[in-house]
């Protein structure tokens, strides 16, 4: 700090937390929307995904952490860090419950066949990886944020 200017004053700063705060905003709400679709159609699509996995079915009810309550988290910027992580393992085991047999597949379209969840789970990973930035409830000097 010389002057009185710390790193967050420089010209771009405000662009890139702006930047973090629309990437964070636009995956929060993507995934938060599978979670409200999954709380208006029940649980049990997921409770018997899980256990045709030989899990608990009770296990299953972990869908609303990662689709429900992560994703808010991210979008207001509260231990951003971790709920993106959450984002990450509720995007693994979805992929390994409901698309192994997709992983390296192509679409109709020419695209890959899962480059939907690649992309969430390539998000949450920069997420956890840049933080919340400063427009965010748990603010830029938080440790999960």
């Amino acid at each position: 700090m010389a002057n009185g200017i710390t790193s967050r004053d420089t010209p771009g700063a405000a662009r890139l937390d702006f930047a973090k705060l629309l990437l964070r905003v636009v995956l929060g709400v993507l995934i938060l929307l599978h979670g409200i679709s999954k709380i208006k159609s029940g649980p049990a699509m997921i409770l018997d995904l899980v256990a045709h996995a030989g899990m608990p079915a009770a296990l299953g009810y972990l869908v609303y952490i990662g689709e429900v309550l992560a994703p808010a988290l991210v979008i207001v910027g509260l231990f951003t860090r971790a709920a993106a992580a959450i984002i990450i393992v509720n995007m693994i085991v979805a992929v390994l419950l409901a698309h192994t047999g997709d992983l390296l597949s192509m679409s109709d379209s020419g695209g890959y066949a899962l480059e939907l969840q690649a992309l969430y789970l390539v998000v949450a990973l920069v997420v956890v990886m840049i933080g919340a930035g400063r427009y965010s409830l748990g603010g830029i000097y938080g440790r999960w944020n």
